[in-house]
C-alpha cells in the first residue's frame, strides 16, 4: 500500500471552474468520486477566500497550485499570503516562460532565477516545483534542457513536479526520472498515454501503455507525497476521466 495520497488536478476540469457556482458544483463532484485533495490550476477569477471556503466545505485540501512565474517574481508577498490562506504548502509553475526557451543559456538563467524565487518561498515555509512538458528534452551537447534545469538549480529551492505523460512524450524514461528526483519531488503528475490513429494521446491512468507498477514503485522509493491526477484532454466527460483514474489507482493499492 502506498502512503502517498491522490489529488485531483483541477486543470482537468478547467471548463467547469470558471465561476464560484460552477466551482462549488465541481468540487462536490470531485469529493463524491473520493478525492480528498485538489491542485488549484486553471480556475476562473474567484476570490481566494471563496476558493478556500468551498474546498473546506467538501473536505478537500489544497495541496499544491500552478501559478505564473511572473506572479512569483513580481508579487511574491501576495503569492505567499494566498498559499498561507489556503494552508497550501506547495507552489508550482505549470511551464517555462517563453523568454527562457530556445537556448542553453536561457535554461541556465531560469535555473538561477527559479532558485532565487524558491529560496524566498522556502523562507516562508513553502516548496517550489517546476512542471515539465516535452520541449525540455531538446539537447544541448550531452544534456537535455530538463537535466540542465535541475543540475543548475539548488535542489533545496527548486523541486520537481515530474509529469509522466510528458516525460514519455519527450523520449525520457519515466521511472528513471522519478528516481533522479529522490527527496526533491513532493508532488508528481500522473497521466497515461495511448495511441489513437497513430497519435500519442492522453488517457486515464491504467487505460494506456505506461508502466504503472514501475512508476508507483519508483514514487514510493523517492518519497513522493501526492499523486496529482491530470488529463489535459479527455475523450469523455472529464469528471468520468477523473473517476476512472481514481478507481484504477485504488485498485493498484494507492491510498
Amino acid at each position: 500500500m502506498s502512503h502517498a495520497k491522490l489529488t485531483a488536478q483541477l486543470y482537468t476540469i478547467r471548463d467547469f471552474t470558471k465561476t464560484i457556482e460552477d466551482f462549488d458544483d465541481s468540487m462536490q463532484k470531485v469529493a463524491k468520486i473520493g478525492y480528498t485533495a485538489v491542485q488549484v490550476s486553471g480556475i476562473g477569477p474567484i476570490p481566494h477566500n471563496e476558493v478556500k471556503a468551498v474546498t473546506d466545505k467538501y473536505g478537500l485540501k489544497i495541496c499544491i497550485t500552478h501559478v505564473g512565474f511572473d506572479y512569483l517574481q513580481n508579487d511574491l508577498d501576495a503569492a505567499i499570503a494566498q498559499h498561507k490562506l489556503w494552508d497550501c504548502p506547495n507552489v508550482a509553475i505549470g511551464s517555462l516562460p517563453n523568454t527562457y526557451r530556445g537556448s542553453e543559456a536561457g535554461f541556465k538563467q531560469f535555473a538561477k532565477d527559479a532558485t532565487a524565487v524558491g529560496k524566498k518561498l522556502a523562507d516562508a515555509g513553502l516548496t517550489f516545483s517546476y512542471h515539465n512538458h516535452s520541449f525540455e528534452f531538446v539537447r544541448f551537447g550531452n544534456r537535455t534542457a530538463l537535466e540542465i534545469i535541475y543540475a543548475e538549480s539548488d535542489p533545496r529551492y527548486l523541486m520537481a513536479e515530474i509529469d509522466t505523460y510528458w516525460i514519455q512524450h519527450g523520449g525520457g524514461d519515466v521511472r528513471e526520472w522519478i528516481l533522479k528526483m529522490k527527496n526533491r519531488m513532493p508532488v508528481i503528475h500522473f497521466k497515461d498515454m495511448v495511441m489513437v490513429d497513430g497519435q500519442q494521446t492522453m488517457a486515464e491512468i491504467g487505460e494506456g501503455n505506461l508502466n504503472w507498477t514501475g512508476i508507483l514503485e519508483a514514487c514510493k522509493a523517492v518519497g513522493v507525497e501526492w499523486y496529482a491526477i491530470e488529463q489535459d484532454v479527455c475523450q469523455r466527460n472529464p469528471f468520468e476521466s477523473l473517476k476512472i483514474s481514481y478507481d484504477n489507482l485504488k485498485a493498484m493499492g494507492v491510498d
